[in-house]
């Protein structure tokens, strides 16, 4: 089955339209994600409760686990259907879609009962205390033991979706469970509603995200026969092509968000032995930072059809034209944003928590935190090109280099050297490493490309 329609925008739409077109859904996807989070962080933080709003932040790194699969078998099974399609192989690109799809169900029910069997050294393990323990359990009660499941599979749908070209529809499945959850966190977490605290807040995200998963669903069953996205579990094969295809890119992917839970770890337990108000004041800062970080990284993810399509088709001036568009569009944007969180640090802090303790620690952290930003756009583009194209061994090495080579290292200098406060530059440090050696690396592939075309 060949769609013309489908494959235009990958071909013959100018750069700029088909970067835009792809990448401002997937952006306003990720966007609407990043608000609810930040809804949470809001409606928690109305309880003037730090025990309540530590326990959102503590749990975040099982929620950013999430990710280990959803790279799997999401970019993993997209960057592969899209380079099929590039390739016209159609049946590799039905079969990919129904291998991402079974595979990561199954995961979800996996991580639900590894959870909820081993719950409380895992709790211990996240940094939470007597204060925070119980709090924290029932919010990850919603969110992982009944929700892991709808939780990773509207995200791995929402890349498959993607991978075809139909950025919009991948974005609107992702906002319907976004902007309900938004609607419901009042009435759960507040006393004129359920008054459940940061456990409400765990319940809108699980009702969400199963909201989510059934538009997928029926956008799938309308659009049967019209859609490359194939579910039907007749298709699910174990070709060795398209396992080696999806995990040689997914798996990277999920060890570079594995890193990312434990870099959160291991920063969330050193901020935790300063007590409450500065756990709090961390996750209040890092849900701000991850405003614009969600924008860099929906661009990136946006633009990866567009890379993987033209790579696989053999087309390296097209290939090479987005990244330069996107990369130029992305780092104006970043250092203009990272100006103004600088300067207003201490304005956008206070909008989640009436607290002058919390206002205080969250503005040193803004501070150090937020000058990263114009650096990370550069590593997502490095790592989105690799995933795109199938190097997912050039992107595991960024991945080790961030977390384990550089930002964890920085977390125990920094701490030892700037007590707390040193916690919030470890980022930087680590991006603006990597920024350097992505510009570098990414040079040297299109080099490559460039000759292996002038060579033909």
């Amino acid at each position: 089955m060949e769609n013309t329609a489908k494959t235009e925008i990958f071909e013959q739409t100018p750069v700029p339209k088909a970067v835009m077109t792809l990448a401002i859904p997937t952006v306003i996807s990720s966007l609407v994600m990043v608000i609810y989070n930040l809804a949470d962080t809001y409606f928690v933080g109305i309880l003037n409760d730090p025990v309540q709003n530590a326990a959102v932040t503590l749990a975040a790194p099982v929620l950013l686990a999430f990710n280990a699969v959803n790279n799997l078998f999401g970019v993993g099974s997209s960057s592969m259907m899209s380079r099929a399609l590039g390739q016209k192989d159609y049946d590799t690109v039905h079969q990919s879609s129904a291998f991402g799809f079974y595979c990561a169900l199954a995961s979800g029910i996996l991580f639900s009962l590894i959870y909820t069997v081993f719950r409380t050294p895992l709790l211990h393990t996240l940094g939470t205390n007597s204060e925070t323990f119980a709090a924290t359990a029932e919010y990850l009660k919603w969110t992982v033991s009944c929700g892991a499941a709808p939780a990773i599979l509207n995200v791995v749908l929402a890349y498959m979706v993607r991978s075809e070209g139909a950025s919009l529809h991948a974005s609107l499945g992702t906002m319907s469970g976004c902007l309900l959850n938004i609607v419901l966190d009042p009435f759960f977490i507040l006393p004129w509603g359920l008054n459940m605290g940061a456990a409400g807040a765990g319940l809108a995200t699980f009702l969400s995200n199963c909201v989510a998963c059934i538009y997928f669903f029926v956008l799938l069953y309308v659009k049967r026969g019209h859609t490359y996205v194939c579910i039907r579990p007749s298709m699910l094969h174990f070709r060795k092509q398209i396992v080696m295809g999806i995990c040689g890119v997914g798996i990277p992917a999920s060890i570079q968000n594995l890193l990312n839970v434990t870099g959160m770890t291991v920063l969330n337990n050193f901020t935790s032995s300063y007590g409450s108000d500065a756990v709090a004041a961390m996750g209040i800062v890092q849900k701000i930072n991850m405003v614009p970080l969600q924008i860099a990284l929906g661009t990136s993810q946006g633009i990866m059809p567009l890379i993987s399509y033209n790579y696989a088709s053999g087309n390296t001036k097209r290939m090479k034209q987005t990244l330069l568009f996107t990369m130029k569009l992305t780092l104006s944007f970043m250092t203009v944003v990272a100006v103004g969180y600088y300067l207003g640090a201490g304005g956008l802090t206070s909008l989640f928590m009436k607290n002058q303790v919390i206002i205080d620690y969250g503005t040193k952290f803004l501070h150090g935190l937020c000058i990263s930003l114009p650096f990370l756009c550069m590593d997502f583009l490095a790592v989105g090109v690799f995933q795109a194209c199938g190097f997912g061994k050039k992107a595991l090495v960024f991945a080790l280099l961030r977390k384990i080579i550089l930002e964890i290292p920085a977390l125990f200098l920094l701490n030892f050297l700037f007590p707390l406060y040193g916690l919030a530059y470890a980022q930087f440090t680590a991006e603006f490493i990597l920024a350097m050696a992505a510009a570098l690396v990414l040079l040297q592939l299109f080099c490559k490309l460039q000759k292996a075309k002038a060579a033909v």
